[in-house]
């Protein structure tokens, strides 16, 4: 059994809900972002999302479109990412980590590399924001054969029939956004949520996060009643780009901490 469903099967036996914290890799520093996914996982972080740098990252708001500018000034590559993973798992064996990214890094490099090369360090699944279903049949064939889970992203505007092709490929949990936009976006519209995870849930067996606009504990809390894991990026870079490389660790430890506690009420 993969980490990410064993971590989503204990959480489930003791009725709690999964925090997924996304950072960007190489952001503020390639030094940091190993520290940072352990004080992640220490402060209460049930799955890491640790973001692959792109020059054109369409999905993404502001805030980490210049986490991507820093981390790619900073020499971050995608080999340098699994290179991070790989240095994680020297010490922490159980927590899922689940990359999160575009097409073009990974086109680059080639999928079954890419593939084989997730699975010797330890990576659990992959989100491709820019790869819809119709076009992830070669992809979901490489990650599969590796046992990487393909994750996918549904939105407000997805349709009955996309529902149903993403609940046959997907692996791991399925990623809901939101709201209609880009990441950090505001306007999260609980009772939209509310209406839409019924249906998808008609379809889709698995966990089913939520992302996109949680920016504070409270809405954390609220949303965390509606689905099985709350994802929250955009919070956590502002945090990131507001610190300083001394006290970086610290503060983003302490936000998230501060989200966990929420979501545990």
């Amino acid at each position: 059994m993969s980490r990410i469903n064993t971590t989503f099967d204990k959480l489930k036996q003791q009725q709690r809900k999964a925090l997924i914290p996304f950072i960007t890799a190489g952001d503020p520093s390639q030094q940091l972002t190993v520290p940072l996914m352990h004080e992640l996982v220490k402060v209460g972080a049930d799955v890491l999302e640790l973001g692959v740098p792109f020059s054109d990252p369409m999905a993404d708001g502001p805030v980490i479109q210049r986490a991507s500018e820093r981390a790619l000034k900073n020499g971050m590559s995608l080999r340098g990412v699994l290179g991070m993973v790989a240095e994680f798992r020297k010490q922490d064996a159980a927590t899922p980590v689940v990359l999160m990214g575009y097409g073009n890094p990974i086109e680059a490099m080639g999928w079954e590399v890419f593939a084989q090369r997730c699975a010797e360090v330890g990576v659990d699944g992959v989100l491709t924001v820019d790869f819809p279903p119709e076009e992830s049949h070669e992809a979901f064939e490489h990650l599969q054969r590796h046992n990487i889970a393909p994750i996918f992203l549904l939105a407000p505007t997805t349709n009955e029939a996309r529902i149903e092709q993403v609940a046959k490929l997907a692996r791991g949990y399925v990623y809901y956004v939101s709201l209609k936009g880009v990441t950090g976006a505001g306007n999260l519209d609980l009772s939209a949520i509310e209406e839409k995870i019924p249906q998808l849930r008609k379809h889709i067996q698995l966990p089913i996060g939520v992302g996109f606009g949680i920016r504070d504990a409270a809405t954390a809390m609220a949303v965390s009643k509606l689905c099985d894991g709350v994802v929250v990026g955009s919070r956590i870079v502002q945090e990131i780009e507001n610190s300083t490389e001394q006290n970086v660790v610290a503060n983003v430890g302490k936000l998230v901490k501060e989200l966990r506690q929420a979501i545990d009420q």
